[in-house]
């Protein structure tokens, strides 16, 4: 055997095999164990050659992930990378793509794949990575590595950490960001240069974003992926712009978003294969992906077929993570979501309220200013620990989350409650006896000649006395009174003329 063509395959797990199909996850949760490392050299009579690296692909994959890296460069050692199937080179399921040296790191799956590679089915069989070596000098020698990740179809939105990225922002804080829009790929449309109406680049979304200052959006497509490789090309480029996977799941009963998903979710409620929601809901529940009920209180007739919420027979809203209480500028008419939302946390659900513009139309700069659903209208905050998709998700579901209902880029509003040595934020639950007395601290930023609005169940409940805000920051400290049984509380803050600015979620109040 030639020295300089060995190779070496490391077990992980005590298999060969797919080590992530060992464990369970939620969508974007990382792996950072390789399945398989294949190790070797290169030295001067490798110059201008080329190398197969091979590896089994079992059945079932539906991601591969390569990481590759090797020694030498200070010696102006080089190693190009491509990838080949298991098929003819040029023929089917052959040749899948040649990043030179341009990447490090890449994945192929059916529904998206890193620019350089299409996306495709992943055959078992024989995979080859292909290294080029376009130059070694002869009296060098080099060492490299390729470590294999293998995706199953029962985790397909599970990613591994080489190619979930770092976050783009470290450390805690409130992140702002849009959660429902839409390009080209689906309905999204905007004028082309020449004037016409066209299917909008999903470019000029992300830039238009960007501008507006948002840390997040949420891409949302009608029932398609098409969008997943697009997202991948160009979060390189907005690298202070972390851009979500979505999927508006779009029904004759309802649309819902899911965030963080990788691969396409069967919309047809109603036929033999999807008889009800439950079915799409408990799919989606397995695969860890949270779900949030878009504009439920739409009419769902031929103005707009299914945009209600109108599941047939109900969904069970156990298995929903979020309201979209504000779609664009809907929060003072009667088609917000905000009373569904309240309905249901009456009924004891426990749903994140957020919102979204709904963009359709990647607005210019010029048109952003007067546009009725420009990006980041509304603003969604969330309180995470870092900027990245997997700590979005989290905070989306812990509820400490308020809606910045125009768009502000620096409104603000916290709010906490605490009774002896418990202490919450939004979305957090206090146990209280009756008569316990919650103690509760609300500050809010930027809305000087605002009001607050105290709500108990829905309900507006006067808790502060002076309810005015007259400072650029302003503290008010309240007390609640509990009566023993499950209640909820929130903050909302309304301008001089009566509407809605910030849209506080609530704390719970629970039976001790």
């Amino acid at each position: 055997m030639n020295p300089f063509a060995m190779f070496s395959l490391r077990r992980c797990c005590g298999a060969l095999v797919l080590v992530l199909a060992c464990a369970t996850a939620t969508a974007a949760e990382v792996s950072s164990a390789a399945d398989l490392t294949i190790e070797g050299t290169i030295d001067g009579r490798d110059n201008r050659s080329y190398r197969e690296l091979p590896f089994q692909v079992p059945d079932g994959v539906a991601r591969i992930t390569v990481e590759f890296d090797y020694g030498g460069r200070e010696h102006k050692t080089t190693i190009d990378l491509g990838l080949i199937g298991p098929g003819d080179f040029l023929g089917r399921d052959g040749f899948r793509g040649w990043s030179g040296g341009n990447k490090r790191v890449f994945t192929v799956s059916a529904a998206d794949a890193t620019p350089s590679y299409p996306a495709g089915a992943l055959p078992a069989g024989e995979w080859k990575v292909l290294l080029g070596i376009p130059n070694i000098r002869a009296d060098q020698r080099a060492g490299y590595v390729a470590r294999i990740h293998f995706g199953t179809a029962g985790r397909p939105d599970a990613l591994p950490a080489a190619i979930a990225g770092k976050p783009l922002r470290s450390g805690p804080g409130w992140y702002r960001g849009d959660l429902h829009m839409h390009s080209g790929h689906s309905d999204g449309s905007c004028a082309s240069q020449a004037g016409a109406r066209v299917p909008c680049p999903l470019f000029l979304t992300a830039q238009a974003a960007s501008r507006h200052g948002l840390d997040f959006v949420a891409v949302t497509e009608h029932n398609t992926v098409s969008h997943l490789s697009a997202l991948r090309e160009l979060q390189p480029y907005f690298d202070r712009l972390l851009l979500m996977p979505g999927i508006e799941i779009t029904t004759f009963q309802g649309h819902a978003n899911v965030f963080g998903t990788y691969a396409p979710v069967d919309f047809r409620v109603g036929s033999a294969a999807v008889p009800d929601w439950d079915s799409v809901l408990r799919a989606l529940e397995k695969r860890g992906a949270p779900v949030s009920i878009n504009h439920p209180i739409r009419p769902s007739d031929e103005r707009c077929m299914g945009c209600g919420w109108t599941p047939m027979p109900a969904a069970d809203l156990s298995r929903v993570a979020m309201v979209e209480a504000v779609n664009g500028g809907d929060a003072d008419t009667p088609g917000s979501g905000i009373a569904f939302w309240q309905r249901e946390l009456n009924a004891g659900r426990r749903l994140t309220g957020i919102g979204g513009s709904d963009n359709h139309d990647a607005p210019t700069e010029a048109e952003e200013t007067y546009g009725a659903s420009r990006i980041g209208r509304p603003t969604t905050v969330v309180h995470a620990r870092e900027l990245s998709m997997p700590a979005i998700l989290e905070g989306l579901r812990a509820g400490n989350v308020f809606v910045d209902v125009r768009g502000s880029k620096d409104r603000a509003l916290e709010l906490s409650a605490r009774h002896g040595d418990q202490q919450v934020a939004m979305g957090g639950a206090l146990r209280l006896r009756a008569g316990d007395e919650a103690k509760l601290s609300l500050t809010v930023r930027n809305v000087a000649g605002g009001r607050v609005e105290t709500l108990v169940d829905g309900v507006v409940a006067p808790l502060i006395g002076q309810p005015t805000i007259d400072e650029a920051e302003q503290r008010f400290d309240f007390r609640w009174r509990s009566d023993g049984a499950r209640h909820w509380l929130r903050v909302d803050v309304r301008d001089a003329q009566g509407r809605l600015l910030l849209m506080g979620n609530p704390v719970y109040f629970t039976r001790r």
